[in-house]
Parts: C-alpha cells; structure tokens; sequence
C-alpha cells in the first residue's frame, strides 16, 4: 500500500426525506489498498458506495479522484474515472449470454461492424479463468445459479481496468473455494495498484485482506482501524454501539431467555424421536436438463424434532436443487428414492403442497424468489397464511392485524409500520420478514438455503437466537450455508453433499472447517466415525 491518494470523499451527507442516510463521512482510498467498510445494515455504507458510483448524484460534500475534484453525473462517468462497483444487487442482463454481459457497452467488432462473438467469447473466458469459474461463456445469465452469477458480475468488473475496485458482499453467494479464488485476486489487484473498497458482514475475511476498515454506524464514522490489529469484539461493538453478545446465542443447547415464537412450530423437542424428515438414496432425472444444476443422485439424510441440521459443500454439489426439491419447486421428472414426512410418504407436487404437508422454504434470494418488494411488511408476512385469517372468504383483518403484529414484536423485525413496503426494510429485516411468514404457516420443516447471506452482524446474532428458539420448539430445521463458522456454530449435524450425493453426516461437535471441506473435495473425514 503506498500513501498515493487516489480518492478523498469529505462530509458526505445525503437526506432521504427525514431520514439522515449519512452526516459528514470522511473516507480515503489509498493505491494498492484494501480498504473495508463495515456497519450493520443501515448504517450508511450502500449509500455512501453508491455516491461514490455516481448511482446517487445529489448530496453534500466534496469528492476527488487523483487530486482532482468531481461530482459524477451518472454511473458512467464514475467509470470514465477508473471506479467500478459490484453491486450487492446484480447488474446483469438474464436474456443475455455471459459473454455479452462481460462486455455489454464495449462489444468487439468484425471488419464489417457486426458483433464479433467469437472474440467475446475468448473475452470471457479470459476473465473468468482466474476466478476459477468453470461457466460456459454462451449460456443465458438467468440460467446461473445466484453464486455463478456473483462470478460473472465480479469477471464483469475486473474487465473494466479499474483504478477504484468497490465490492459489496462479494463473497455472500460463493462457497469455501471460491472465496479462497477471489482473495487471490483482490491481492494481485492490490499489488497493481488499484484500490479496492471491500464491503462484507464476514468478519473473517475482513480480518485476513483488509489493510485498513472505516465503521458507519447511523450514518456517522464510528472509527478506523487496522482490523488485523484489533479485537473482533471491539469492531463489533464500535458496528453496534454496545458489547457484543455471543454470535451463536447459547450454542446447541438453547437459546437462553427468550419469549416464545407464537405459532413457532408443533411441540417435541426431542431430537432423539421420530425423524421428521427421512430421505433415503433420493434421485432425480428432470425431463428437461437445466444447465449449471446438480440434481439429487442419492442422497440420504435425516432430521429430527428440535434438530438443526446443516448441509454442506461445494458450489455445485446440489444443496439448493435438493432443498428445491424437498419443496416441490424443482423441476419435472422421474424421482426415485424414498421421503417421508413425520413418517408418512412425502411426495410434494410443488410448493402450495409443500405448506399444507407442513413444510416452510426461506429461499437463497429473498429479494427475486420470496418476496414482492412493492407488498407492504404485514401483506408480505400473512401471505403463505391468509387461509388462516379467511372465513367464507373474507379475511378477517383484525385477526390479521393481531397476527403481524405478533411476528413484528418476537422477530423484532425492524420497520416504520406494518404498512410500510418491505423493500425499503433492511436485508436482515428483509430476512426475518421471510421467516415471520413460514412460521405462520405452523411448519413441521423449514428449509433454509443462505438465511443469513447479505445481513450484519447484528441480524446474523438475531437470526441464530431464532433458529435456535424454533428448533427448541420442536421444529425440524435443515439448512444449507457456505460459511463454514455458520454450519459449526448453529447446526446440530453437518451433512455434506458432493456432485449430488450425500458423501458425509457429521456430527457439530468437535467438527471444523477443515473436516467439512475435506468431505466436500472427496476426501475422508478423519474426527470420528460417519453415521
């Protein structure tokens, strides 16, 4: 990292409304530094990125680049300047190919002015190759799964040849490997000189490539510091604004003191008893083969009453097309295998099945799979429920009224009213708004798939206490995760899926990262014996 300055922003201040989003934030963007900017949702930090981006062209303050002052007119002469940005939210076009994403607005030419696709196709894998992205240039953007899409969207950047490199959440859709891949890649960004404003709730990954962290907390600078030189709790405090507590609650034993979840599950605690779920050698053979999915091709796993179990692996190793499978939202096809559901035959014809069976899916993108952003908060809360609230078809809104205010009140669910429209809630907010739904519907099993992908630290902590309190309810939880202190910390038993198959069922306690990854590459587990 050299002491060059290559962009100062100084009392950044923006108003939406009566809401300060940020009052008077200084921050300097050194070449060849990483630097973090870390705060809980709502703090200020997409905001302030997206000033920076030229996304927000009205605020007060002075931003400079290179020395010299600008106030950018758009997002395209933000880039003329040298800053591109990863957007938490993709920027990609579905309809298109990966390869004219990566090059949308710069498309090579023939001699005769026609696209040359054949060189944006070489393009592509040229800046895919050192993500080690294994995607086929010429598939549609929309058939991606969220991960590969991360992938493409962060090629897409690279592309640009960048002076300012800004990441929101990169990581937050990736599994293990492809994290170690992008870390690699921001170093060699850093040792070129560029500038990379990294912007993430893993405090890990903070800790090991930023040189240097800027913390908003209402809108304000809580602090910098050298996050390799402080103490995690006091980065979390300084997020927070008080003393952290334990992230994962009290562990696998409870949650401690907490009121009760209403409507929070079917009673039995015992994850001894009766499995809820039961999948023995499941496989599917869709009709139709979707590129990029891996199928179930035998897959055994059990969950009990008042466990949480979590599932593993690699991208591509099929934990979101099983999970969309135990929902009924996969697609058509020959199924073999056996399921079972509190110890009857499960067989879902798709997700309204799933629910009256007693089975809840909080899906990996909240925002496209599981929620209307323009739907106010209690709307979106009763939505799987509403037979609940409905006699002779009428819903009867005092019940409903009752009812979210209940969910607002245990999930804590952070918004101005109930009438508020969830897409101005917070991601973690977002989030617990999902749950709130599914716990409506009384389910016997809920499927999570990424619960706590793009919140802060603060939700994360929020989000744990709660599984914990539903599974202590007697409810059955499988959940698949790509962050590995996630799967240790919460889960109860760790199932790892490789290429579709169930490789390893490993018990939480005692199990590390190291174990969990060795299963997912095809290794063996050396702690204790598999079940």
């Amino acid at each position: 990292m050299s002491d060059q300055v290559t962009v100062a922003m100084s009392g950044i201040a923006k108003r939406f409304g009566g809401v300060h989003a940020l009052r008077g934030v200084d921050l300097t963007l050194r070449a060849g530094e990483v630097h973090a900017l870390l705060g809980e949702n709502g703090a200020g930090k997409s905001t302030l990125i997206n000033i920076l981006s030229g996304v927000v062209t009205e605020y007060d303050g002075r931003i400079s680049v290179g020395g010299e002052p600008v106030r950018f007119a758009g997002p395209a002469s933000a880039q003329a300047a040298g800053i591109a940005t990863i957007h938490q939210e993709l920027d990609l076009v579905p309809a298109l190919s990966v390869a004219e994403n990566l090059v949308l607005g710069r498309e090579p030419r023939t001699r005769l002015r026609t696209l040359d696709r054949r060189a944006m196709v070489r393009t592509a894998r040229d800046w895919l190759g050192p993500l080690g992205a294994e995607i086929d240039p010429r598939r549609p953007v929309g058939s991606l799964r969220v991960g590969e899409q991360q992938l493409v969207e962060i090629a897409k950047a690279l592309s640009l040849d960048a002076r300012v490199l800004v990441m929101d959440e990169p990581t937050a859709a990736l599994a293990d490997a492809e994290v170690r891949r992008l870390m690699s890649t921001i170093r060699a960004l850093r040792e070129r000189g560029v500038a990379v404003v990294y912007i993430s709730h893993r405090l890990e990954e903070i800790e090991e490539i930023a040189d240097r962290a800027t913390v908003l907390r209402n809108g304000e600078v809580a602090g910098t510091l050298r996050p390799d030189r402080t103490d995690r709790q006091r980065v979390i405090t300084l997020m927070v604004g008080r003393p952290p507590e334990a992230l994962f609650g009290a562990g696998r034993g409870g949650a401690g003191p907490a009121e009760a979840l209403p409507d929070a599950g079917r009673g039995g605690t015992d994850p001894t008893g009766p499995p809820v779920l039961v999948v023995e050698d499941l496989a599917v053979r869709p009709r139709v083969t979707r590129p990029g999915r891996c199928e179930p091709s035998g897959v055994s796993l059990t969950v009990r009453p008042g466990e949480v179990v979590g599932l593993a692996g690699l991208m591509g190793s099929g934990r979101t097309e099983l999970l969309e499978t135990l929902y009924g939202a996969g697609p058509a096809g020959r199924r073999t295998g056996v399921l079972r559901l509190a110890g009857r035959p499960y067989a879902p014809r798709g997700p309204r099945s799933a629910l009256r069976s007693g089975v809840g899916f909080v899906p990996e993108d909240r925002r496209r799979s599981a929620l209307v952003l323009e739907h106010p908060v209690g709307r979106s809360i009763v939505l799987a429920a509403l037979r609940r609230f409905t006699t002779a078809g009428v819903v009867r809104v005092g019940r409903e009224r009752d009812a979210v205010r209940e969910q607002i009140a245990a999930l804590a669910i952070r918004t101005p009213s109930a009438g508020a429209p969830v897409g101005a809630l917070s991601g973690g907010n977002q989030q617990k708004v999902v749950f709130a739904r599914h716990i409506l519907t009384r389910p016997r099993l809920l499927l999570l798939d990424e619960p706590t992908r793009g919140v802060d630290v603060g939700a994360k902590a929020e989000i744990y206490r709660l599984l914990r309190r539903l599974a202590d309810d007697g409810m059955g939880i499988l959940l698949a995760s790509s962050e590995l202190p996630e799967l240790t910390g919460v889960c109860d038993r760790i199932v790892v899926l490789r290429r579709g198959r169930t490789v390893a069922d490993l018990p939480a306690d005692g199990c590390t990262g190291e174990d969990i990854l060795t299963a997912a590459m095809g290794g063996a587990y050396a702690g204790r014996d598999e079940r």
